[in-house]
């Protein structure tokens, strides 16, 4: 999953947008972070219980970094 957000051409002007944009975007980096760490545990993992936590982990994050990146478009206009 080795994306890059993508500038998108942003208004500027409440200060407290910018600012929840800036922290979601820090968000949505650590989130794709803890993305990857989790596919390296889950392709070194050889316990089925372990895999399986593994799975939950990953689509708990990837519904995480949606969420994040859906708030981020939101506040750019770009639903």
């Amino acid at each position: 999953m080795a994306q890059s957000v993508r500038k998108l051409p942003f208004r500027r002007g409440n200060p407290a947008q910018e600012a929840e944009r800036q922290d979601l975007l820090e968000s949505l980096a650590r989130t794709r972070t803890l993305i990857n760490q989790a596919y390296g545990s889950f392709n070194s993992a050889s316990d089925a219980d372990l895999i399986e936590s593994y799975v939950f982990e990953i689509n708990a994050l990837q519904a995480r970094y949606n969420y994040l990146l859906r708030r981020v478009k939101e506040l750019e206009g770009t639903t």
